[in-house]
């Protein structure tokens, strides 16, 4: 994988729940053990929402593009762990969160 840094920005691209278009979005991202990870305080967000139903996304880093397949996280230990790593040092480090789990495919 070429992204090396474990916190870095992205731009995320989901295909829309309910017109099927492309949306983007610029977020904060995780690499942790080989895979990103995308979190929010909650799972009302459009590209959150739009990852759940529609799991194949696009993330544009460093002038490169990789596909992917997100998973929701449903293990709390590691949500926290990608909220320690996404925050360090902020106290919003500790306040549950939602991730989705990106495996990227091969280039």
């Amino acid at each position: 994988m070429v992204i090396e840094e474990t916190l870095f920005r992205a731009i995320l691209s989901t295909k829309g729940r309910k017109t099927g278009r492309t949306h983007s979005v610029i977020l904060r991202a995780v690499k942790y053990n080989d895979k990103i990870y995308f979190s929010r305080h909650g799972p009302d967000g459009d590209w959150f929402k739009n990852v759940i139903a529609n799991p194949d996304v696009i993330i544009e880093y460093n002038n490169l593009t990789y596909k992917g397949r997100a998973n929701l996280v449903k293990d709390e230990k590691l949500e926290q762990k990608i909220s320690q790593l996404k925050y360090p040092g902020e106290k919003r480090a500790d306040e549950k969160r939602v991730a989705v789990e990106i495996t990227l495919y091969e280039q």
